[in-house]
């Protein structure tokens, strides 16, 4: 949806309504000003904390989406989330758990789906994974984890017949910067819920006993259980840029454009175009 669409949308709702431009404003807490910029599609002027805000006067919801010349976005986060639970089911079936991916319920008016539920026959221990590529609500988060571990022993009971003595929370992150800033802070809440990290969840897995809680950063998401490495980027200046355009050869140490000389043959002699 374009941004002269959005304005039209917001000026058709505030008529249908019945609300002024000064209306909105003191509902929205933004002047009259930005409301018209608004209804006139000048999105740009205007922070998307307050459009939101605007729209919610409405009774309204702000969507974002998201669209990429490389391809589908979704795909993008549905690989790091499908890299995750192929990493850590590895390292699960390796240590003796069974492992049931994309495990959907509906108890009680509850409905989701648990990403990983994963069992140890010896000590009946049931271990519920979320998989986050990303934290993008926290308490969300911790609260849709927490419905699951509840209705875990059920799920777990009727649907494979597992007995099951402690119930486990594991909360699986990529291992790298971003992931790693966001559970520092906001470390009060993640350590209460989640006590353990890394190396003493590893130490857990091998030979668990008793119920746990507890985050795991991964680090070999692809299939090969290596990390994938950075991209390479290529910087382009405009001075290049507009050599290329032009057809022009490499730049030189005073900027100035190398005209394309025509390759040479193999007899030492120039080959015309």
């Amino acid at each position: 949806m374009h941004d002269t669409q959005v304005g039209r949308i917001a000026r058709a709702l505030r008529h249908r309504l019945g609300f002024r431009q000064v209306d909105v404003g003191e509902r929205a807490d933004m002047s009259q000003g930005l409301v018209s910029l608004v209804e006139r599609g000048h999105l740009d002027r205007v922070s998307l904390r307050r459009l939101r805000r605007m729209f919610a006067a409405y009774d309204a919801e702000v969507v974002l989406t998201v669209r990429w010349r490389g391809g589908a976005v979704d795909r993008l986060t549905d690989e790091a989330h499908a890299a995750l639970g192929a990493s850590i089911t590895r390292m699960l079936v390796a240590v003796g758990w069974l492992v049931q991916p994309e495990v959907s319920y509906s108890i009680f008016g509850e409905r989701g789906s648990i990403d990983l539920l994963a069992w140890h026959p010896e000590t009946r221990i049931l271990l519920v994974i979320e998989l986050k590529s990303e934290i993008t609500a926290v308490e969300s988060t911790l609260r849709i984890h927490d419905a699951k571990c509840r209705l875990a022993p059920t799920i777990g009971r009727d649907r494979f017949g597992w007995g099951v003595g402690a119930v486990s929370r594991l909360l699986v992150l990529p291992d790298d910067r971003t992931a790693r800033r966001q559970v520092a802070r906001h470390a009060a809440l993640f350590d209460r819920v989640y006590r353990l990290r890394t190396r003493a969840v590893r130490r857990w897995l091998r030979a668990p006993t008793g119920a746990i809680s507890g985050i795991l950063f991964v680090s070999d998401m692809n299939q090969g259980g290596v990390r994938r490495g950075p991209v390479a980027r290529k910087r382009v200046t405009r001075r290049a840029a507009r050599a290329d355009e032009r057809g022009i050869g490499q730049i030189d140490r005073l900027g100035r454009a190398k005209p394309l000389r025509p390759p040479i043959n193999t007899m030492g002699s120039r080959i015309c175009r």
